[in-house]
């Protein structure tokens, strides 16, 4: 049974006094037979006081408003957890049967947003790939497993070319992104084919084998599957998110597990530092733990009159200079 010991510090920096900072935080790991939570601790600039409840889809949800003018934010999350093996679902029994099952489901209300697709420029032609590859008598298993490979063959993994506010025609257009990105597609396809899709917010941890989406959050798809439940897909590693996969959230889409967001009254402009650490229990310091810290200035958490830049089209601009250059 693999223990993880996660550090995840989120710090705002203002290039003037706020105040009135109203929060929404979604660091509280999912607790299920698959994942028993040890110990957890937060601790938040100003030791404002947190109100926790459960939203629609089961995440614990924790607000608190920071009222004192400040020119930082610092949120730390501690977690100790212990995670369970999953067993694999079989993949070659009554595929027409499962089928069936996931037609049932439809008007259910358990499963109607899982089921909606987001509608895009790419969608018409999403499809197209899908019924070109058809396989006859294949399982609802045997195909997320396929989309899964297809996200990972056919989309580059590029940080820093897409924010959270890309829109899916944009990502479409790039084929590039980070983990966030890879989902929205897995579940697209997913849906395309009537197999419910939820959006998975957490951590990836292994000391073995060098994955990307380490030293961040990490998002990954779950699709269900009759007679066996939610199954968590990477694409972004195209593997099967199991053991060394820490849950936090599920929902929709990335909006239902942002980690953090908020308003604030002030200054215009923040940067944001995120570093994630992941170590053992027994490790005393987690300054030794992997760290990684990201620069960024995510939509997550800004003021109202903020227009966020979009770095999917920095990053056009920057080709198209390179291409005039190389002319």
């Amino acid at each position: 049974m693999p223990e993880f010991k996660i550090q995840h510090i989120t710090k705002y920096t203002y290039d003037g006094p706020v105040r009135d900072s109203a929060n929404q935080i979604i660091l509280y790991p999912i607790k299920d037979d698959y994942q028993e939570v040890i110990k957890h601790e937060i601790k938040i600039s100003g030791d404002p006081s947190v109100d926790i409840h459960i939203d629609y889809y089961g995440n614990e949800v924790g607000d608190f408003t920071y009222i004192e003018p400040h020119s930082t934010l610092e949120i730390t999350s501690r977690i100790w957890v212990n995670t369970k093996h999953r067993m694999y679902p079989m993949d070659d029994i009554f595929a027409e049967q499962q089928w069936e099952d996931l037609r049932q489901l439809h008007g259910q209300v358990a499963y109607i947003d899982f089921l909606r697709q987001e509608y895009f420029d790419g969608l018409d032609e999403l499809q197209q790939i899908i019924n070109k590859d058809k396989v006859a008598n294949e399982t609802p298993y045997q195909l997320a497993m396929r989309f899964c490979k297809y996200v990972y063959e056919n989309f580059e993994y590029i940080k820093g070319v897409t924010t959270v506010e890309t829109t899916l025609d944009e990502i479409w257009a790039l084929k590039a992104g980070v983990c966030q990105d890879f989902a929205h597609i897995l579940m697209e396809m997913l849906r395309l084919v009537n197999i419910p899709a939820r959006y998975v917010s957490g951590y990836i941890c292994s000391s073995k084998s060098h994955w990307r989406g380490e030293g961040a959050t990490h998002a990954w798809a779950e699709a269900y599957l009759p007679g066996y439940g939610w199954l968590g897909l990477d694409p972004t590693n195209n593997i099967i998110a199991n053991e060394n996969h820490v849950r936090l959230a599920v929902g929709r889409n990335f909006s239902d597990c942002s980690p953090v967001k908020g308003v604030y009254k002030g200054a215009a402009t923040h940067s944001l530092e995120v570093a994630v650490s992941v170590g053992n229990p027994g490790d005393s310091h987690t300054e030794d733990y992997d760290h990684e810290v990201h620069h960024e200035t995510p939509p997550a958490l800004k003021k109202l009159t903020q227009v966020p830049q979009n770095s999917y089209r920095l990053y056009l601009e920057m080709m198209q200079q390179q291409q005039q250059q190389q002319q």
